[in-house]
């Protein structure tokens, strides 16, 4: 029949209305009488709307029209936005029904009328927003009065059809007049809206319409977070983070285009709501009653939480929508009713098609509800912590020194509270609505689960109900194995830095392996701890995957028992989509309420104490502040323990004082800190501190005092400001810096020190004792009165005198921080090479990435990887098997055949085989994660220890440290799980589709456009997800530094009373911070609405396949139900593949650090000589012949010795001496082969030492090294660590270093505690324990590399004479620092840019008056 508006003459028949045929045409009866004209009339409004709109649209008015320059386009101020928003959107919703009722009410698809102007209406409707949005940011509200007359005109023309409705009787039971009804009312709501904007912004009908501003936010250009700006459809949907997120792929997202919070979001805001919800509770009634900060917390933050709970019910209420529509799509499939014109809604509701189009919309809402409230929570969350850091922070600025000292706040404490208890509390309130949500989730379940088989469905349930407990004592066990582990790791941890810190050691002694098995030993217990830890996780997933099943098995074979029949395919998929949906709130309630109660638990206590003093102090303390700070003097303040911010050396000498170029200077000259900036990377620009190059004591103590000279005050303190600085450097402070600086700026100094030679120079001292002024005046007071007093000072000043350390502690602090810049040029050098990387990765899609991902595999076993893989795909092959039975069987009631045991029979075996593999595959990737991380860890380590010296030399501690820590924290207990959920999400989704696409081929042709927008949207998402992890960590750090910084530096910071300074750049801090935790969240929310709504169109696309596919029948009608639960778990898990994969991609970049280190080139350990071809006695003499040695550091470095050529008699004792970096150190780790010879030879006792086994000639030599090295464990292993020596042994070399007696004394005696880094002993102490070291190895060479250097001169004198007497028989090598500890030597070498100058008796090169060793020696005098 001819398609036609209103359709050809026909004779309708309805219960109210009479039968007759009429002409559709026909106006005899009036016009509004005739349908079709009414219909017709309808259309009018929307014709007008989109005949006006569109040319403005077009022509880009906008663009010109604005009146109000902003940066963003996103200025929201018509009121009822987001009502109007909501108010659109629900008639689109109402449009799409009456289209839908209109379409299957045509049953002959020849009246137009029935559905041309619900279609018209859609696209006005939709039309009416896009114009909508474009005038509000446009800021041009004239034109909105277009829309006004639109939504009267179409209430009207509504209006008269209901009217027309009534007047004839068809009432509220069809379904197009609920339909007529609803939209009436919508339009009404929108033209009242329209007018009270109008009555708000005057645009017409009044003579002065106000002028308006836009918000703060939207003026600074720094905002970039507008989430709180962004109309409804951007806020729902993350709309506003595209151009963020396709950006990253082309430049790596950086701080400053992610700019800064909204106002409301700061910090300060949140601090400044916070405390006044808290002052609001205080009552004049009862103003001793502390208030309560859980109310505080609910009154400031509260209604978020509420709204979050909000959308969190109706997302959980609108997934039940999917098995219901599963229920209806299969019920009917067979049984479509093409209604009469006018239908009820339960026959709308039969219609297979209408349910494929509500279960789409309803997937759609739900997610973007679940979104929208775990954005919500989030985002509560932060602006919590923020406030709560702003309170600590106010508190620890105030927390007197005695607070710290006495240990009553410790950093540990502080940290802790910055770091885990504020976010331990913005989870918890990101789990909040999940614990009222979840319960209302299951009880729903199991209504609807009884509602479709009946008592069965209620044993399934239970299955599930009963388990939950063991999944809880399961999560109780991994938490406390998880503690176990921590502890084993942290162990572990301290040996490896001790090994580190000690290699140089380690290698001179041949000691590796020894140190490295005792590693090994305590990555052994981790290992079985993780093993453990591995156990409890496979069984909790097992349980997470396994009991859908054993709940589906148990409810069919019950429902076969209990009611002797099979249930319908409908039932049947309904339900196992309902069991789906329970398993999850099932399983994460006991973990999540476990969580809640634990994190309650510690909060109660900490903020019910806490916060209360926090809060209440601060307010007390800025009152009292306020009143003195205006009486007190300026002050600048040097402390006895130096301290520097985390910052440039210029930044921490300015200290927020303006920056003049004259003054700084003549500070730096003052303080000799020259020679150390040229020394730095970027000169006085270089990072300093925790983040930055680790100065030496003396240096930083030059830089605070530089720091109290550089400010413009009156009065400066300087707490022993000469403390950590040698005789040189401290005459030279005394001269430029006290006497001659701060008395030309007129300052008043306040000097307290020891060091009593400069107490000539002082106007007026005071003399302390025990905390109480001893004597106070002039030194010639002090002279006259207290004769005993200046007699006891001038003992002590002649002995400061004799206390030779020229040319000693400043050249040995520039030579560390030479080597610091090394290792700070390597760690750039590293940086840049990633940083290549990193742009390689983004350009052509990380190529590396499956190499170091196959890496890692490998690392596990390769029957592992084979076992991983077959596996899972056994299981997930044995998952579909089960659901396609299940769909034969309950197909077989309704295809006429009737079931057999055989097809129930083979349902259990199958659901028997899936519960047995999920338990294999599970225990599969956590040990194959464990195999990998013990292969890994035990390579890294193996490489480290042999590397050559030069490796520690230019690699930063800290970097090695970060692969034994961070990264293996990853590799152990990280990758595994995530490779674990990639590997399932990956494989139910692509299952999904296999099983959707046999089903249903035609399903294949949608599945095109949609894998192209997946493979899109995760493309775009996987590296800004990185960019963002990387800033959100990255900005962490500094924040957790201020705060410990601020800690160890407060008295410091009140001396300056720059409080407000500090304060501030803590909220800057924090707010960055929470920028950049922000943006991810709302990266990862842009990701999960994309991701769902691209599974709620493979749903909606299954199911038309299905239906349309239905027609030439090729499903059944189990295979339907089949394939549309297999479409809704696409729907949860798609977006899953895409995080897990970008975690994994993040976490495999540990693999990737270690895997670099693993190509790290080891030490020739073997050599030429078999370790049989070497005299057990070897060196029993003691001869060193040097015969034209070239040696270096590296190949790619120049020679550090250059042709040196020297014999060293039996029993001779040789000095070495010459300035920094003259090549006498050099030679020292020549004669053990730790440098590279590569030209001339050293041989010892006729054998060249480059033919031995690295391993034999170290353990034959002794050497004692500058900086006396002990290790944690007891005297006896620090001595004897190879349990080699008798005990009478040990003694005796205690006896010869003169620390028996001292020993003795000790608990325990020979086997007291040696603490890490020998602490628990003196400098002086630890050098004679490493002279008993040298002793008991009875090695006929032994080696001094400047062991006197950081020792007081008794111990250096004990050190002599040990040597002139226990090693008298011995060849002894002195590298010297103090000249005269060689003025006996049987022979001196000088050294001058690694060649020998001078070569000769002591006493001949003193002769040689011009000579450098008899300068050196003038120099020591």
């Amino acid at each position: 029949m001819a398609l036609s508006f209103c359709g050809s003459n026909k004779c309708i028949s309805n219960e109210s209305i009479s039968n007759k045929c009429v002409n559709a045409y026909s106006v005899d009866e009036g016009v509004l009488n005739n349908g079709c004209f009414v219909d017709a009339l309808n259309l009018v409004p929307h014709v007008f709307l989109l005949f006006i709109t569109f040319p403005i649209l077009f022509i880009g008015w906008g663009s010109q029209s604005s009146k109000v320059q902003i940066h963003h386009n996103t200025w929201l101020h018509f009121p009822g936005h987001n009502l109007r928003w909501i108010l659109t959107f629900s008639l689109l919703f109402v449009h799409v029904c009456e289209f839908a009722e209109g379409i299957v009410s045509n049953q002959n698809m020849d009246h137009l009328h029935l559905y041309m102007p619900a279609f018209m209406g859609f696209i006005a409707a939709t039309t009416s927003v896009v114009y909508y949005h474009n005038i509000e940011t446009s800021n041009f509200p004239k034109l909105l009065l277009v829309l006004f007359i639109y939504w009267v005109l179409a209430f009207i023309t509504k209006s008269i059809k209901l009217w027309k409705y009534a007047e004839y009787n068809v009432g509220p039971q069809y379904l197009r007049f609920c339909i007529t009804a609803l939209l009436v009312i919508l339009y009404a709501l929108l033209m009242a809206v329209e007018m009270n904007v109008i009555r708000v912004r005057k645009y017409v009908f009044f003579t002065n319409p106000p002028k308006v501003k836009p918000p703060e936010d939207l003026q600074d250009l720094g905002v970039r977070f507008l989430q709180p700006f962004v109309n409804l459809l951007s806020k729902a949907t993350y709309w506003w983070m595209n151009p963020l997120i396709i950006g990253a792929h082309k430049r790596p997202i950086e701080l400053k285009k992610i700019g800064k919070l909204p106002i409301a979001m700061r910090a300060l805001t949140n601090y400044l709501r916070l405390k006044d919800a808290y002052e609001d509770q205080r009552t004049a009634e009862d103003p001793c009653r502390p208030p309560s900060i859980w109310r505080s917390m609910y009154r400031a933050f509260g209604r978020p939480i509420l709204l979050s709970s909000t959308f969190r019910y109706l997302a959980d209420l609108l997934g039940f929508a999917g098995p219901l529509c599963i229920l209806g799509i299969v019920k009917h499939l067979k049984d479509v009713y093409f209604g009469v014109h006018f239908m009820s809604s339960s026959m709308l509701l039969q219609n297979t098609s209408v349910l494929a189009v509500l279960l789409f919309l309803a997937l759609v809402l739900q997610r973007t509800f679940l979104q929208a409230s775990y954005y919500v929570t989030i985002e509560t969350g932060i602006n919590l912590r923020g406030a709560l850091l702003a309170m600590i922070y106010n508190k620890i600025l105030r927390l007197s020194t005695s607070n710290m000292s006495m240990g009553e706040m410790t950093l540990g404490q502080i940290n802790n509270l910055v770091a885990i208890e504020t976010n331990q509390l913005m989870w918890f309130l990101f789990l909040c609505p999940n614990l009222w949500a979840m319960p209302v989730q299951i009880v729903m379940g199991v209504i609807l689960l009884y509602y479709f088989l009946g008592f069965s469905a209620l044993v399934g349930a239970s299955v599930i109900v009963l388990l939950a407990p063991i999944q809880y004592l399961v999560a109780t066990k991994l938490a406390d194995t998880q503690k176990s582990t921590l502890e084993y790791s942290t162990d572990r941890l301290k040996k490896t830095t001790e090994i580190l810190k000690g290699i140089k050691l380690l290698k001179l002694y041949a000691w590796e392996n020894i140190f490295c098995d005792s590693v090994e030993e305590t990555r052994g217990k981790e290992l079985t701890s993780l093993k453990t830890f591995a156990l409890y996780t496979s069984i909790s997933i097992f349980m997470n995957t396994a009991i859908p099943i054993a709940a589906v098995l148990v409810t069919f074979v019950m429902h076969h028992l209990i009611d002797k029949t099979d249930p319908s395919p409908s039932e049947a998929f309904a339900a196992l989509a309902l069991f789906h949906i329970l398993v999850t709130p099932l399983f994460l309630l006991s973990t999540v309420v476990r969580f809640a109660v634990k994190a309650l638990v510690r909060l109660v206590y900490h903020l019910d104490w806490n916060v209360y003093w926090i809060l209440t102090w601060h307010l007390f303390s800025s009152v009292s502040h306020d009143a003195h700070s205006k009486n007190r003097h300026s002050v600048a303040y040097a402390a006895q323990k130096s301290w520097l911010l985390n910052a440039t050396v210029e930044e921490n000498i300015t200290f927020g004082s303006p920056f003049s170029k004259q003054r700084y200077k003549a500070v730096i000259d003052a303080c000799s800190l020259q020679p150390d900036i040229d020394l730095l990377p970027f000169g006085d620009q270089t990072e300093i501190g925790e983040r930055g190059i680790n100065l030496s004591g003396g240096q930083r103590q030059r830089i605070c005092v530089a720091r109290a000279l550089y400010q413009n005050t009156n009065i400066v303190f300087l707490d022993d400001p000469f403390s950590a600085l040698d005789i040189h450097l401290s005459d030279h402070l005394m001269q430029e810096g006290i006497l001659k600086f701060l008395e030309d700026d007129k300052r008043t100094v306040v000097l307290v020190t020891h060091k009593l030679q400069y107490l000539i120079h002082a106007d007026w001292i005071i003399a302390m004792k025990d905390g109480s002024v001893l004597r106070e005046g002039t030194l010639k007071d002090i002279q006259t009165h207290d004769i005993e007093l200046y007699d006891h000072w001038k003992t002590l000043m002649n002995k400061q005198d004799q206390d030779l350390e020229k040319d000693s502690q400043t050249t040995l602090e520039r030579k560390t921080l030479r080597r610091a810049f090394y290792s700070r040029e390597a760690k750039s050098q590293i940086d840049d090479e990633d940083e290549g990387k990193r742009f390689l990765v983004v350009t052509i899609n990380s190529p590396s990435s499956p190499q170091v991902c196959w890496c890692y595999l490998s690392s596990g076993g390769y029957f592992m990887v084979f076992l991983m893989v077959f596996s899972k795909l056994l299981k997930h092959s044995v998952i579909v098997a089960i659901d396609y039975w299940l769909a034969l069987w309950t197909s077989s009631k309704t295809s006429g055949t009737s079931p057999t045991d055989s097809i129930s029979s083979m349902f259990i075996i199958l659901c028997a085989a899936g519960i047995t593999l999920c338990l294999i595959t599970s225990l599969s990737v956590e040990f194959l994660g464990l195999s990998a991380a013990t292969s890994l860890h035990h390579n890294l380590l193996n490489k480290i220890i042999h590397a050559p010296i030069r490796f520690f030399d230019i690699t930063p501690l800290g970097q090695i440290l970060n692969r034994f820590s961070a990264d293996t924290n990853i590799i152990d207990q990280h990758i595994p799980p995530t490779l674990e959920s990639l590997t399932r999400s990956t494989l139910l989704c692509l299952s999904a589709i296999g099983v959707i696409s046999s089903i249903t081929p035609a399903f294949l042709v949608a599945l095109v456009p949609l894998a192209v927008a997946f493979y899109f949207i995760q493309k775009y998402f996987r590296v800004a997800s990185k960019d963002l992890q990387d800033l959100d960590d990255s900005t962490q750090l500094p924040l957790l530094c201020h705060f410990s910084e601020t800690a160890e530096g407060l008295t410091t910071i009140r001396a300056f009373r720059h409080e407000a300074r500090f304060k501030q750049r803590m909220l800057e801090l924090t707010d960055t911070n929470n920028t950049a935790y922000l943006f991810l969240s709302a990266a990862n929310r842009w990701l999960e609405v994309r991701t769902d709504y691209l599974g709620a169109v493979i749903v909606l696309t299954a199911a038309g396949a299905s239906i349309w596919s239905l027609r030439y029948g090729l499903p059944s009608g189990g295979l339907v139900g089949l394939g549309l639960t297999y479409a809704l778990t696409v729907t949860n898990y798609l977006n899953w593949v895409v995080r897990n994969l970008a975690d994994l991609e993040v976490q495999m970049s540990a693999v990737k650090k270690v895997k670099s280190f693993l190509s790290t080139e080891s030490e020739n350990y073997e050599g030429s000589m078999d370790t049989s071809q070497v005299p057990e006695n070897w060196p029993q003499d003691g001869e060193i012949k040097i015969q034209d040695l070239c040696a270096r550091y590296d190949p790619m470095l120049k020679p550090v010795l250059k042709h040196v050529n020297a014999y060293i008699k039996p029993g001779q004792k040789v000095g070495i001496c010459g300035r920094t970096g003259s090549g006498k150190s050099s030679l020292s780790l020549a004669f053990f082969n730790m440098v590279d010879i590569f030209e001339g030879k050293i041989v010892i006792d006729g054998i060249d030492i480059c033919k031995l086994p690295l391993q034999t000639l170290r353990s034959r030599l002794s050497i004692i090294l500058q900086d006396p090295v002990l290790f944690s464990g007891s005297i006896r292993f620090n001595l004897d660590p190879e349990r080699t020596c008798s005990d009478d042994r040990l003694w005796e070399a205690l006896e010869i270093a003169q620390l028996k007696n001292m020993v003795k004394a000790l608990p325990g005696g020979i086997d007291a505690v040696v603490t890490e880094g020998g602490e628990n002993f003196s400098v002086g102490q630890r050098q004679l324990f490493c002279l008993a070291r040298a002793f008991v190895r009875k090695s006929s060479i032994f080696i001094m590399d400047e062991a006197t250097a950081s020792i007081d001169m008794a111990t250096e004198n004990i050190l002599q004479k040990v040597v002139m007497t226990a090693f008298a028989d011995r060849t002894v090598v002195t590298i010297a620092h103090r000249v005269h500890t060689i003025l006996t030597a049987d022979l001196v070498i000088v050294m001058k840019r690694g060649n020998i100058l001078e070569y000769d008796r002591p006493e001949t090169l003193l002769e040689q008056a011009d000579g450098m060793f008899a300068s050196f020696v003038k120099a020591d005098m």
